[in-house]
């Protein structure tokens, strides 16, 4: 039986000051923050000019992309929309993907700039395969490989093939299309994985991976807790990979975009969804979509990113994460766990940049 949808959400006011202010503001990627903890930064990553108020169009400012190509999954609405529409007028020719052709289509002709539409629908592991693999057949080295897309909020506990669908969508149809398309990132001269979590990583359960019990069936549904589950599992999916690619040119970074107005809250109650509309011009922590585009393109092209592997960005900046979220040994763990639950829609995979 299901919580109140935001119920769950007063046992972390970490990310707000009030239970209505957070279910309002998590409808983006998580909830805000009124006390603010002080921000963390790792050794060794450079920082740069751009922060929270920065959009795409800005932090890509001067760069030339072409001959460049991008990959981005949720490409027909929201930051995957205004992520492939600044990349392409920069000069990357973008492989858009949704989760069917009409969408995709619709989204790549509505840009300027070169695009391509893929179909390829996350919770159907088939579908990201034909989709890995018809982008395969391009023979295209990708520069940028922007798993963007998810779902969140979901008021019922719902299960694809037996998972948790938050951990299906948003963990594992990625995992699937990030390990096919592996070699085709390394064979850029510097490909980039960018993973597009959430702050919201802070709501997972305290000891982490409920490796266990995947199917969601946990002591009670609390909707926010099974996205932020997911999102604890992408930032930990970034963390083990960037492990992976230790010894090539390719890197592998996961970001919060912030709080955003899209449609990713669809799924909250209608009052939260109107209170969202209506105000959220007017709260300091809210994003235009435009700003919320901005770090998974800046970690995306980024010159100075070009060897920055491992890391969690907010605001186009490195931040050192918490809450298991540097737990390498959960990594490698979800890593092996992802594989099985995958195993028949990976394809062939090099091991070679496995490190013991």
């Amino acid at each position: 039986m299901s919580k109140d949808l935001h119920s769950g959400l007063s046992r972390r006011q970490v990310l707000t000051g009030t239970t209505a202010v957070v279910a309002a503001t998590s409808l983006s990627a998580c909830g805000g923050d009124e006390e603010e903890a002080p921000v963390i930064r790792p050794d060794g990553v450079p920082m740069g000019s751009f922060g929270e108020e920065s959009t795409a169009d800005e932090v890509t400012a001067g760069l030339d992309l072409s001959g460049k190509t991008a990959v981005i999954t949720g490409c027909n609405s929201g930051l995957g929309y205004e992520t492939m529409r600044v990349l392409a007028s920069r000069g990357a020719h973008v492989f858009g993907i949704a989760r069917n052709m009409e969408k995709a289509t619709d989204a790549c002709n509505s840009v300027d700039g070169k695009t391509t539409p893929f179909a390829g629908d996350l919770e159907n592991f088939e579908t990201m395969a034909a989709c890995a693999d018809a982008i395969g057949a391009t023979g295209t080295p990708i520069d940028m490989l922007i798993l963007n897309a998810g779902v969140m909020a979901l008021p019922e506990l719902q299960q694809v093939n037996g998972i948790e669908r938050h951990f299906v969508i948003n963990h594992l149809g990625h995992f699937i299309l990030a390990n096919r398309l592996m070699e085709q990132v390394k064979a850029a001269p510097q490909g980039r994985f960018v993973t597009v979590g959430s702050q919201g990583y802070l709501w997972a359960p305290d000891d982490g991976i409920q490796f266990d019990k995947l199917d969601g069936t946990w002591d009670e549904y609390v909707p926010n807790d099974a996205y932020g589950h997911s999102k604890l599992a992408n930032g930990l999916f970034s963390l083990e990979l960037a492990r992976r690619l230790e010894g090539s040119t390719a890197t592998s970074n996961v970001i919060h975009p912030g709080v955003i107005n899209t449609n990713l809250g669809r799924h909250y109650p209608i009052y939260i969804k109107i209170f969202a509309g209506l105000f959220s011009w007017a709260l300091p922590f809210f994003k235009s979509v435009e700003a919320g585009a901005a770090t998974e393109t800046y970690v995306a092209t980024a010159p100075a990113l070009s060897e920055t592997s491992g890391f969690y960005f907010e605001d186009c900046n490195p931040v050192v994460a918490g809450h298991n979220m540097e737990n390498a040994a959960m990594a490698e763990r979800l890593w092996t766990v992802s594989e099985g639950l995958t195993q028949a829609y990976l394809g062939s995979t090099d091991d070679s940049a496995e490190q013991s």
